[in-house]
Formats: structure tokens, C-alpha cells, sequence
């Protein structure tokens, strides 16, 4: 077998808690038995907190492969269980934003998803990491945590994106900036900010934030937007949403191996997605952690 082939044996774990799940677990087995793999275990699970010890049976029983339906944070809460392992990690992007799929030109339908896995080619790719624990595309701090914490499933099951956007304006009321204090381990530099993205990858969100940022670039990227202003922050979002050619103007980008990240008053992290950490935290990039599929 090539070095860049993908295994023709797999395990299927999808979180059907997902946006989607629960409607495609079942067409997804199908597809991918179809287009030729074999599946030595499939499983539909309820309880988002199985999710991670799925896949930790799944290596152990030597699976070379193992597939996740979900949204980002699926992925972000089981890849810690390939890293370093001479097994794929393939996805079916069933979440809302689908970013980590965005960020390596995955198909976002299940049937592009499941050609890819079919025909696909492995792909060597950088994680990010706060403190210990591993990210897939970016977490963020500021409003973007608020919202994820609080956002009521139903409203982003049926609304998607849409739905975020509603909610936003809603935790936007009260909100307020805070001191950011960056340090790459040469110096720090401090600055006010309502928003700060670490991206392993361009996209949060479903939308593309950052030229520089990629997978395989061996850097993780730090971005602030910077001020104090609300105003600032949405038409930054508007801006990068609809590609404006000023759409770094409120922005500044630092990138690097591992920078230290404190903030006036602590602010909660959000990691694709879910609410799992606070600062001070210590943010690197994990060069060349996990293979994946891609077309």
C-alpha cells in the first residue's frame, strides 16, 4: 500500500447529538460500505461524552482508521486519541460550522465526504494545543465563548449559522473588553481586545478569518481584534464574512511556535466550539501530529 493511501478497513463513530447525526448515521454506513470499506464496527452514540471513549477502543483494537461524524467539537474531543499514531482520522462534517472540514477543503455533504474517504489520500497535518489538551482548527476568547456556552441547542440545530448570528446580539448586551497580554517567549505586548482566535486553520465559525493560518504550516496563529469598541468587533465578523478588502483593518495576527496568553479580567476559552478552558493558558502548535483524509 502507498504511503499516502487511505486504509480500506474502519471504524464509524458519529455523535448523532449533532446538528445531523441522528438523520445520517444510518445513509453514512450505508455510502461508505457501498463505495468498498469495510467497516469493523460502527457506532451511533447518544451521549456526547462517550464520544472520546469510542474512539479510545476503537485504537485499541487496532482500527487503521477511524471515522467521526460531528461537529468541530467532536473532533477536537477524540483527536487526542490519534495523535501521534499510525492511524487516519476521517471526518464527516455534520456540525453546524463544520470548520476543521472547511480548513482541509473537505466536501461539507455526506456523500462528498464519504467519496473522499473512499478515494481519498492521507495528509500529515499540525494540531493546536492549549496547555495540554489538543484542538483540531481554533478556540477563541471573548464573546465567541459567551455565546457557545449559552446558545440553546434547538437554536443552533435548525438555524445553524443563522441561529450563532441571533444569538450573538443577544450576548453582545453587557459585554465588555478586556487587557490582553501576549508573550512568544522574547517579549509581550499588551493591547485591549473583545476578541482573541487561536487558529491551527483559517476558518471559525464556518468563516474564513486568517490569510496565514493553515495546518501544515508549523505555527499556530494568534489574532486580536483589537479596541474596545462592540461596533469594532461586529463589523470585523461582517467584513471577514463577505471577504471586504479592509477586512484585517481591526485585526492584528501574531504567529509562532507558542506564545503565553493572559487576560484582565481571566476570560473563558472556547475550543471548536465548546467552553473548556480559562486563561492564563499556554498556547503551541503540535507540528505534524495526526494523519486525515483528504481529497
Amino acid at each position: 500500500m502507498a504511503m499516502n493511501s487511505l486504509p480500506r478497513e474502519a471504524v464509524l463513530i458519529v455523535n448523532v447529538h449533532s446538528r445531523r447525526g441522528a438523520a445520517l448515521f444510518r445513509n453514512a454506513r450505508a455510502l461508505l460500505e457501498q463505495a468498498g470499506l469495510r467497516l469493523i464496527a460502527a457506532h451511533a452514540v447518544k451521549e456526547p461524552d462517550r464520544l472520546q471513549a469510542t474512539v479510545r477502543e476503537a485504537v485499541a483494537r487496532g482500527a487503521p482508521m477511524v471515522i467521526v461524524g460531528g461537529g468541530d467539537g467532536s473532533l477536537s474531543g477524540t483527536v487526542d486519541e490519534l495523535v501521534g499514531r499510525n492511524i487516519v482520522f476521517a471526518i464527516l462534517p455534520l456540525g453546524t460550522a463544520n470548520s476543521f472540514a472547511r480548513t482541509l477543503g473537505l466536501p461539507l455533504d455526506l456523500e462528498g465526504a464519504v467519496a473522499t474517504i473512499a478515494t481519498g489520500r492521507r495528509r500529515r497535518i499540525d494540531l493546536g494545543m492549549i496547555d495540554h489538551d489538543y484542538f483540531v482548527n481554533a478556540a477563541s476568547l471573548g464573546l465567541s465563548p459567551r455565546i457557545g456556552k449559552t446558545v440553546p441547542h434547538r437554536l443552533k440545530r435548525y438555524l445553524g449559522r443563522v441561529g450563532y448570528l441571533l444569538w450573538a446580539v443577544k450576548c453582545s448586551i453587557g459585554f465588555r473588553a478586556f487587557r490582553l497580554v501576549l508573550d512568544d517567549g522574547r517579549g509581550e505586548r499588551r493591547m485591549w481586545s473583545t476578541e482573541v482566535r487561536i487558529l491551527n486553520g483559517p476558518y471559525h465559525g464556518g468563516v474564513e478569518l486568517s490569510d496565514h493560518a493553515d495546518v501544515d504550516s508549523g505555527e499556530i496563529v494568534v489574532q486580536a481584534v483589537v479596541g474596545r469598541s462592540h461596533a469594532r468587533l461586529a463589523w470585523d465578523w461582517y467584513a471577514k464574512f463577505f471577504k471586504l478588502r479592509d477586512r484585517d483593518a481591526h485585526t492584528e495576527e501574531f504567529r509562532g511556535k507558542a506564545f503565553r496568553i493572559e487576560t484582565i479580567p481571566p476570560q473563558r476559552i472556547s475550543i471548536d466550539g465548546e467552553v473548556l478552558a480559562k486563561t492564563p493558558v499556554t498556547v503551541k502548535v503540535a507540528a505534524g501530529a495526526v494523519d486525515v483524509a483528504v481529497p
